[in-house]
């Protein structure tokens, strides 16, 4: 279970992920050991999920992909298939028109192009629409 100190070492991981233990603690009035506990316990949970680095914009190409997926086909097999391509960061299963919204970054124009056909072929996927982040605020 989440609880209020946990969101709070959540949030500051998600701002700058190489924080210290020592950091976080000081700023949320914990321990060290206090914080390295929780956070190795969200880890052990699956909340957190894995640390990772945010490339800026200035390098390369970033896109969101929407995807509707053939209802005869389960949704997460689609996502599962989506999530093995080059340069996918997230992917999220949603709700309306389109059943699934993926991250993708590349160097260029044609390595993002180049997703985009793989996932095109993917068995199940019945269309795609792409949107090109121009910025990141």
């Amino acid at each position: 279970m989440v609880d209020e100190v946990d969101l709070k070492i959540l949030e500051l991981l998600k701002e700058n992920s190489r924080s210290t233990y020592v950091e976080i603690g000081k700023t949320l009035g914990l321990s060290e050991g206090t914080v390295r506990n929780r956070v190795q316990a969200l880890t052990d949970s699956g909340v957190i999920k894995k640390f990772t680095i945010e490339v800026s914009l200035s390098v390369g190409v970033r896109a969101l992909i929407l995807i509707s997926v053939d209802p005869q086909k389960p949704t997460v097999e689609i996502s599962d298939n989506v999530l093995e391509l080059p340069g996918v960061e997230k992917i999220y299963e949603v709700t309306g028109e389109y059943d699934v919204v993926t991250v993708v970054s590349s160097s260029s124009i044609e390595g993002l192009n180049q997703t985009i056909e793989e996932i095109r072929v993917i068995d199940g996927v019945v269309k795609t629409n792409t949107v090109i982040v121009l910025r990141t605020l």
